[in-house]
């Protein structure tokens, strides 16, 4: 495996970030996923306009997107493969221990790794931690993930692919890795980015193309949807036939089966929406 690393094209077994790299040592670093077909990005303008944000909210310099597409396009042509993770990294760099930054500017690592397509459904759990709705790092896509490491393995124990949170009030927010929608009374709806969830680039399009309205929802509204679905980089639109203990009808319903093929098809009309 090939990898962008500070500027040139290394191989995986020689990419090397410092020890004291401030993504390592405080989790100060900011990351996107961009999906790969047959070598090329899905969405990548809306990923690196959504990785400038994130970095002006940490408090980083924007990122150099001409370099980031530079890099991005070295690593696919090394890597080829049909469908891919292409993964965007880029921290605080070089500081000391603690967290203050360094002067030395932020590292950029760009990598590639092979996936398989999703199934077309999928279980869900809820779990007892929240979103922080006010906190300083709602809607940013940070590299501080071990919160999502955590209610990610007690979904994997219960036979699940995702868990999914509420916020400090309540309120149905989002997975560890992937925004929910839901179907009550015919109408599809997904929380707000004022719930604290992430602006995902999948759900931004889902909500274009299916005309879902963003809407503050309480968690207990798994309980009795009619229909739910995730959407996220990897999973585009996935059904849930399960939360936790309760079972919903095996496959999608009619208002997911629509926006799934509807996004299938906007989607492979249109690289780059």
């Amino acid at each position: 495996m090939w990898m962008w690393v500070n500027g040139e094209l290394r191989d995986a077994a020689d990419a090397r970030v410092s020890v004291l790299d401030h993504g390592l040592t405080v989790g100060d670093g900011i990351f996107e996923t961009v999906r790969t077909t047959g070598g090329r990005p899905f969405a990548l303008t809306r990923h690196l306009d959504r990785l400038t944000r994130s970095a002006r909210g940490l408090g980083l310099p924007d990122p150099d997107l001409d370099e980031v597409r530079r890099a991005c396009a070295a690593v696919i042509e090394a890597n080829p493969m049909e469908l891919g993770r292409l993964r965007i990294t880029y921290t605080g760099g070089l500081s000391p221990l603690g967290s203050d930054r360094g002067n030395d500017g932020p590292s950029l690592v760009v990598a590639l790794g092979e996936v398989t397509r999703r199934p077309d459904t999928t279980a869900v759990i809820t779990v007892p931690w929240t979103r922080n709705e006010r906190g300083a790092l709602a809607g940013l896509k940070t590299t501080s993930y071990a919160e999502n490491v955590v209610a990610l393995a007690r979904a994997h124990a219960q036979g699940a692919s995702e868990a999914l949170f509420a916020n400090t009030v309540g309120q149905l927010c989002e997975g560890t890795g992937s925004n929910v929608f839901v179907v009550l009374d015919g109408q599809l709806h997904t929380p707000p980015i004022a719930s604290g969830c992430l602006a995902g680039i999948t759900r931004a399009l889902a909500v274009e193309w299916s005309g879902a309205l963003e809407t503050e929802l309480h968690l207990d509204v798994l309980e009795h949807a009619e229909e739910i679905f995730l959407t996220s980089t990897l999973r585009d639109v996935q059904a849930v036939h399960r939360v936790d203990g309760r079972e919903l009808p095996g496959g999608p319903g009619p208002v997911t089966a629509k926006a799934m093929r509807v996004f299938e098809e906007r989607a492979g009309n249109d690289l780059d929406p």
